[in-house]
């Protein structure tokens, strides 16, 4: 059975030092961040323009935690939706409609339909919001082509293994046609 690992919700450790270089393509980002990762380089980071399938594998992350969350506080909302009706219905104000029990469950999937689906996405929302470390304000932009049109590759200076020199010949040595020093 699978379970939950601590590691899944990891948070990335931000520099302001470090090497990047950028790539042309997906598959190229894909062969870079593999090439780092078999290097042993830890902490890199990958910036792409958008989703890239198989970027987190060849990055070697682990998967994310966060849909647990939204498993657990969907689970809530359903006990919670259900709950709320039950009781209101049964304690609060028993009104007695048309002769019918007051559990009628079937008159309570809406709602608790309702209630799960709001309590799963916005825990959802909010975790991730926790998770990374949202809004980031003063953040400073590398390069203004990354997350454009180019797909950049980060090994910041606290890496494992980090040598300027080293890093920047390595990022150079993956085809990389823009590598860039950041101190």
């Amino acid at each position: 059975m699978y379970s939950p690992k601590k590691e899944q919700f990891h948070t990335f450790q931000e520099t302001e030092h470090g090497v990047f270089g950028l790539f042309d393509s997906p598959a190229e980002i894909i062969n870079a961040a593999q090439k780092t990762k078999d290097k042993g380089y830890t902490n890199f980071d990958c910036f792409t323009p958008y989703p890239v399938h198989g970027l987190d594998d060849a990055m070697g992350l682990p998967r994310s935690g966060l849909p647990w969350v939204t498993f657990f506080m969907g689970i809530f909302g359903c006990v919670a939706g259900f709950g709320m009706q039950y009781l209101t219905h049964k304690y609060d104000w028993p009104l007695n409609i048309s002769g019918k029990s007051f559990n009628a469950w079937f008159a309570y999937i809406p709602i608790t339909f309702e209630f799960t689906v709001f309590m799963a996405g916005v825990s959802t929302a909010v975790a991730m919001f926790i998770l990374t470390k949202l809004p980031k304000t003063g953040r400073k932009v590398l390069h203004p082509d990354i997350t454009t049109d180019k797909f950049a590759l980060w090994i910041p200076s606290n890496s494992a293994n980090y040598s300027e020199s080293g890093v920047t010949d390595f990022i150079k040595g993956l085809g990389s046609k823009h590598v860039e020093t950041v101190k």
